[in-house]
């Protein structure tokens, strides 16, 4: 499964891996949609007003990778569906836990 994945865009740099990612809010439900032009794609059920789609891509991020969300730094996008996050994993884990 990790294989759908290998076109997602990662960048390892000083505590951990940085990554894109696109995000649905105001979606049905929680979930982990793919890989879109090397973006992580996440849809979450939390409108996207003051900063709620925002936190609750970073729970459903934060759950899948099994890391705490307050070690997940959201660099760019807080107003945009588009994304940066830093999460502290290494890429191969990033992966590794996305496909499981």
């Amino acid at each position: 499964m990790a294989s759908e994945f290998a076109d997602l865009e990662l960048a390892e740099m000083p505590g951990g891996t940085r990554l894109r990612l696109r995000v649905k809010p105001g979606a049905r439900k929680r979930a982990i949609l793919g890989v879109h032009d090397g973006a992580l794609k996440l849809s979450v059920n939390s409108p996207p007003e003051r900063g709620k789609a925002n936190r609750a891509a970073i729970r459903l991020l934060a759950e899948v990778l099994d890391v705490v969300p307050s070690e997940i730094e959201l660099l760019a996008g807080h107003g945009s569906r588009d994304k940066t996050v830093l999460v502290p994993l290494p890429a191969a884990t990033v992966i590794e836990r996305l496909g499981d």
